[in-house]
C-alpha cells in the first residue's frame, strides 16, 4: 500500500499556517529594505532627516529624480551600460560554454589539464598592478573592449555549465561525429540548445556583474569617454554630498533645501536596482533549473 499524505488534518493545517507565516515574514524582511529606499527617494530630503519614514512618503516629491535626470550624460551612460551588459554576457556565454564543452569531451586528452589550469585562476590572480600594466601594453585602456574582453572565459561559469553538460547523453554528440559534424558545429547546433537553462542562470550572473561594475570603469577609463551609468550616478552622489557640506551659503540652501545625500542615495539605489528586478521574473524558471542541475547525482 502506498502512503497517502492527507493535508486536511490538524497537524497539516498547523504546519501550513506556520509555513505560510514564516514565508510571509521572510519575504517582508527581504523586500522591506528596498521599499524603504524607494519611499525615501520619493520624500523631501530635508523632511527625511527627521526620520520616521516606514511605509509611505511623508512629504512626497519628485525632486530627487528630477535633479538626477537633469544632470547630463545619464542617457549616454545608460546606453554604454546596456551595451556592456549585452556584449559582455553574450561573449561570456559563448566562450565559457565552449570551454566547458571542451572539458567534457572524453576523447580530448588535455581536458583535465585545461580544467585544472582554469581552476587555478579561481585561487590566484596576477594582481591589480600587473593587470593594469598588461591592459596598458595591449592598448585596452580607454576602449570599450576592456569591459568584455578580460571576461571571455570564466572558470566559475565553466564549472556550472560543464556540470550540466555531463548529464547530457553522450550518444547525441557521438552520432553527430559519425555523420561528419565538427566539434564547433556539435556545440552550436546540438549541445548549446540543450543547455538553455544553465545558460540562462549564467546570463543572470554575468549581466548583474556587468551592470553593477564601476571600479574597472574608473580604473581603465580615466578620461570618462566610456563611463557607464553607475559611474555617472556615483559622481552625482558625490556632488550632492559636497553640496550638503556647503549649506552655509544662501544659494546652496535655496537650491538644495529639498535634497540630501541620503535621499539622492536612495534614488540612486532604485535606479540601479530596478532593471535587474524587472528582468529577473522572466529568467527565474531557467535560473532555478540551471543552478540546481547537477547538484544531485543518481
Amino acid at each position: 500500500m502506498r502512503a497517502v499524505y492527507v493535508k486536511n488534518t490538524t497537524a497539516g493545517r498547523i504546519f501550513d499556517f506556520f509555513n505560510i507565516a514564516f514565508m510571509i515574514i521572510l519575504a517582508f524582511v527581504m523586500l522591506y529594505p528596498f521599499w524603504n529606499q524607494f519611499i525615501l527617494s520619493l520624500n523631501e530630503g530635508k523632511d527625511a532627516t527627521r526620520g520616521g519614514l516606514y511605509f509611505w512618503p511623508r512629504a512626497f516629491t519628485w525632486d530627487n529624480y528630477t535633479y538626477m535626470f537633469n544632470k547630463g550624460n545619464l542617457g549616454k551612460g545608460a546606453i554604454i551600460s546596456v551595451l556592456r551588459v549585452v556584449v559582455g554576457t553574450v561573449t561570456t556565454l559563448f566562450c565559457s560554454g565552449l570551454l566547458a564543452y571542451i572539458t567534457t569531451v572524453k576523447w580530448y586528452s588535455g581536458r583535465r589539464f585545461t580544467r585544472v589550469l582554469f581552476l587555478i585562476t579561481l585561487y590566484f590572480s596576477g594582481g591589480l598592478i600587473p593587470t593594469y600594466l598588461l591592459f596598458n601594453q595591449l592598448h585596452l585602456m580607454e576602449t570599450f573592449t576592456v569591459y568584455w574582453l578580460p571576461g571571455l572565459f570564466s572558470a566559475y561559469y565553466m564549472l556550472l555549465i560543464s556540470s550540466y553538460m555531463y548529464n547530457l547523453p553522450e550518444a547525441l554528440s557521438e552520432s553527430a561525429r559519425i555523420d561528419g559534424a565538427g566539434e564547433l558545429r556539435i556545440y552550436v547546433q546540438i549541445i548549446a540548445p540543450m543547455c538553455i537553462p544553465v545558460f540562462a542562470a549564467v546570463a543572470v550572473f554575468s549581466a548583474v556583474s556587468h551592470w553593477n561594475s564601476w571600479f574597472d570603469v574608473m580604473l581603465y577609463n580615466s578620461s570618462g569617454k566610456w563611463d557607464t551609468l553607475q559611474v555617472y550616478l556615483r559622481k552625482i552622489l558625490l556632488d550632492v554630498e559636497q553640496m550638503s557640506k556647503l549649506m552655509d551659503e544662501q544659494r546652496q540652501i535655496e537650491g538644495m533645501r529639498k535634497l540630501t545625500s541620503a535621499s539622492i542615495r536612495a534614488a540612486t539605489t532604485v535606479i540601479v536596482t530596478l532593471p535587474i528586478i524587472l528582468s529577473y521574473p522572466f529568467m527565474q524558471k531557467y535560473f532555478m533549473s540551471g543552478i540546481t542541475i547537477g547538484a544531485v547525482k543518481e
